[in-house]
């Protein structure tokens, strides 16, 4: 049973785990002994949402006749619990039970996929627990809106062990949601997209065979009151291993990406697309304006063969070419591939200088698609390569423990712009308070053709977004990214040379971070810092509201604001965007208007 402030958020719900061999650890329980302690320690991040961060709890531990042990922590901020198990052989996990129960018929902003085949990109959708039908899948993380109460259910430390998804079973008493995991996979088969996939074809009867002596994933809510303060909760983050690897060689940084833009550049003199003379011009751009990266996606390579180049694309080459630039190269592979060819990949990708890979459409999260997850960043890090990862599971903690893995998507992003209309602010506002949630999120914004409510076209060469121009450049403050993209084309930017300044020097990651202001899918008001200076990240959904800026989070001094606003019609034209400067203080305040659809990036530097 959890409470919050002496409220209920959750009523008494079982818990416990099923072995093949019939034992189930937690029937007719017997407590050995229980140990208690109190931990409040600060941990340094390689990057995040802030420097240092504050890990208080509250630890019971309960050791268990039958060679298990459960772990509970309170912290101020939510609850979490795990099995340990203390056998000397091997086990199969036959099934986890996993139960919420609540007392009343909360409101959901639910994540819902079809199977276990997902790669975490449809829309969220919101509804009361009543609404919800049996054959739903529910992903996570799923938001419980308990009115003041907000509850957000997510796990960490998942490593060897599948991630698990909600049912809503039988209402008796109680509104009940129960995991369901994917078992083992005994058969696949390559399909999906383009035969990208591996596709499950058959089951076994358990969910993992693993080891013995182990821990299991940590069973996380995160509760407050305080909903705007979700956006930048580390709690998946502490509840995650520490890191395991060498960690002075990662550079977070800002990527010129190819794909979303369709290699279209405006007014060059050479025929642009996948060739080694489009990405030679993409590097220029990166290199002038202080970007550290480029990524060359698909078709840089046979998709089904990374060892064999495209013909009209010389790797080396442009890996020379970039270096000479300070600009490094990121390659893009499908699981399916890299899989087949980790070690042969890995080590040509070290051996020509790249600087990491994107690696999309693994679209599980089994026992074998969770293992993949991080042989492949343990592998990578012994060669000093990112990771990026696409068409995947939701962010449970493997970025702390792996540092190199720089960024996840795992969520609806700004690529649906090019052939769907659903990509709306009030999307991208939900994702702020459920997907980041629990952890960085590789949306890739940066789209510079903008569409008011009702006027977007599809264009799938030239692609455009809903929201206004300053909607995006606030995605760049509110949306945590370590590794994040300009998805427009190079030339899209240099057109527009004040915005390119903000967008060529925002930080992508922070030494603090501070919710302002904001109400789930709604609207968002956020203060973060890098170094003396600080920027501030507005969004809203399709209504126009005013927001009072605060500046009192600002240390003493005087400070410089460059504004990137909404301009006057920007109702009318998407892209009608207003430069505004001022000097502020802690004693400031600004009145910030939201057009529908709207946002707002500002950049505080210290004078």
């Amino acid at each position: 049973k959890v409470q919050y402030k002496g409220k209920d958020v959750m009523w008494y719900s079982p818990l416990s785990m099923t072995l093949a061999d019939g034992r189930i650890l937690g029937k007719n329980p017997v407590v050995n002994s229980h140990t208690s302690k109190e931990v409040d320690e600060t941990i340094s991040t390689v990057w995040g949402n802030r420097a240092q961060v504050q890990n208080h709890y509250q630890e019971l531990v309960l050791k268990m006749k039958g060679n298990f042990s459960l772990i509970f922590r309170a912290y101020d901020d939510g609850v979490a619990y795990r099995f340990v198990t203390d056998f000397k052989e091997r086990i199969k996990i036959k099934s986890e039970e996993i139960t919420y129960r609540f007392n009343e018929n909360h409101d959901l902003l639910a994540h819902v996929v079809g199977d276990f085949h997902t790669s975490y990109e449809k829309l969220y959708t919101s509804y009361k627990i009543s609404d919800v039908v049996e054959e739903d899948f529910i992903s996570l993380p799923l938001l419980v809106d308990q009115g003041d109460t907000k509850v957000v259910i997510a796990e960490s430390d998942l490593y060897d062990y599948p991630g698990f998804y909600l049912l809503k079973r039988e209402q008796v008493t109680h509104y009940n949601f129960e995991g369901t995991l994917p078992a083992f996979p005994t058969m696949e088969e390559r399909g999906g997209h383009k035969d990208f996939n591996y596709r499950v074809k058959e089951r076994a009867d358990y969910l993992a065979e693993t080891e013995g002596s182990r821990s299991f994933p940590w069973r996380v809510m995160i509760i407050t009151d305080r909903e705007h303060e979700l956006v930048h909760n580390d709690m998946v983050y502490k509840l995650a291993r520490p890191s395991m690897i060498e960690t002075d060689w990662i550079k977070p940084g800002l990527v010129s990406w190819d794909w979303w833009n369709d290699w279209n550049l405006k007014g060059v003199d050479f025929e642009t697309g996948i060739n080694t003379r489009t990405y030679e011009y993409y590097i220029d751009f990166a290199a002038e304006n202080g970007l550290d990266y480029v990524i060359l996606d698909e078709g840089w390579s046979d998709t089904f063969d990374l060892l064999l180049m495209k013909e009209n694309v010389d790797v080396p080459h442009l890996v020379e070419y970039g270096k000479k630039k300070g600009v490094k190269l990121i390659l893009w592979a499908v699981w399916y591939t890299l899989d087949r060819q980790m070690q042969e990949a890995l080590d040509l990708f070290e051996e020509w200088g790249i600087a990491g890979i994107k690696v999309d459409f693994i679209d599980r999260d089994d026992q074998i698609a969770i293992n993949f997850y991080e042989r492949l960043v343990r592998e990578s890090a012994k060669r000093k390569l990112l990771v990026d990862y696409h068409g995947c599971s939701k962010p449970t903690g493997l970025h702390r423990t792996y540092p190199n893995l720089i960024n996840y998507e795992g969520v609806r992003g700004n690529e649906f712009n090019k052939f769907s209309s659903d990509e709306t602010p009030d999307h991208n506002l939900d994702i702020i308070f459920t997907r980041m949630v629990v952890g960085p999120m590789d949306y890739t914004p940066g789209a510079m053709r903008n569409s008011t409510k009702g006027n977007w076209v599809r264009d799938n060469s030239n692609p455009m977004s809903y929201g206004t121009r300053a909607h995006q450049l606030g995605m760049y403050v509110v949306y945590y990214a370590p590794l994040q993209m300009l998805s427009d084309a190079p030339t899209a930017y240099t057109a527009e040379p004040e915005i390119l300044n903000f967008l060529s020097k925002v930080p992508v990651t922070w030494d603090e971070t501070i919710s302002l202001d904001g109400k789930v899918g709604e609207y968002i008001l956020m203060a973060r810092q890098k170094g003396d200076d600080w920027y501030v990240g507005a969004m809203t959904d399709w209504d126009s509201r005013t927001l009072e800026v605060d500046f009192s989070f600002l240390p003493a001094g005087t400070y410089e604001a460059t504004m990137y606003l909404d301009g006057v019609n920007a109702h009318r034209k998407a892209e009608d965007t207003m430069i505004k400067k001022m000097e502020v203080d802690s004693s400031s305040t600004f009145s910030l208007e939201l057009k529908p659809g709207g946002g707002a990036a500002m950049v505080l530097k210290k004078k």
